[in-house]
């Protein structure tokens, strides 16, 4: 009889993000299998006798394939374990946790999806910047900074993404010049506010303010190393009255 396989959502980064039903499949769980931006606070809530297999991917670098990644959970469940793939932020926001529940669902396998607080909106909030504001943007859109990252995979329409009142690029620090340069050509003025912050929610995180035209020669831009979530558009002028410092580094 197969086991049953949790697809969490760890959170941003700061441990006490998870949700409650999150922090049940880690303490329930007979295997773990975990990404690299899970914090090790929330792994070492698993029972002694819990199997732990990372499986983290960093850009340029990945521990396993996805479709490794996908028979491994499905080896594990098809044993008759209960099994908790735990994904940092949420498992539906850029997490491939759809193609990971396809992947159980094609072969009878029971799963559950647990949400999980996704940086694109925990990151620019620690940082003192809402997503929405209601004098300043009644939407916001999220894409990611990997376009294309192969034949099957969807590419961003940038006339669309340039038209977004408030736009958040996660892991997209590597490709900043091209995407602060395809907003610009698609008629983003280059006077928008950009945020840069680095490591949302954790002690260690750090941000960088400047404009689509001034944010590449930054200095400090140069500093910062993934993860990084990228906001830009008017609501990043909020950040001076509204930052409430958690612990952050501040670079401005």
């Amino acid at each position: 009889m197969n086991g049953k396989v949790y697809l969490t959502g760890a959170g941003p980064g700061d441990p006490k993000l998870i949700t409650v039903r999150g922090l049940e499949t880690i303490r329930l769980a007979d295997v773990i299998i975990y990404d690299r931006l899970v914090s090790e606070e929330l792994v070492k809530e698993a029972q002694p006798d819990t199997e732990l297999l990372y499986v983290g991917k960093a850009s340029g670098h990945h521990t396993m394939k996805q479709d490794d990644i996908n028979a491994l959970i499905a080896d594990r469940a098809m044993r008759g374990l209960t099994v908790t793939r735990l994904k940092g932020g949420d498992p539906f926001v850029f997490g491939r946790g759809g193609e990971e529940a396809a992947h159980l669902a094609e072969r009878g396998i029971e799963f559950e999806i647990v949400p999980g607080i996704s940086s694109c909106i925990a990151a620019p909030a620690y940082a003192g910047i809402p997503v929405t504001h209601r004098k300043l943007a009644a939407s916001f859109a999220v894409i990611t900074g990997h376009e294309c990252v192969d034949k099957d995979s969807a590419c961003v329409d940038w006339a669309w993404a340039a038209g977004a009142e408030t736009l958040v690029v996660l892991m997209g620090l590597q490709q900043l010049p091209y995407i602060t340069q395809q907003l610009l050509d698609n008629g983003k003025a280059a006077e928008t506010p950009i945020a840069l912050i680095q490591s949302g929610t954790r002690d260690e995180q750090q941000t960088v303010i400047g404009t689509l035209a001034d944010i590449i020669d930054n200095p400090d831009t140069s500093r910062l190393s993934s993860p990084v979530a990228i906001v830009i558009g008017p609501v990043v002028t909020m950040r001076d009255k509204l930052e409430w410092r958690k612990v952050e580094a501040v670079i401005a």
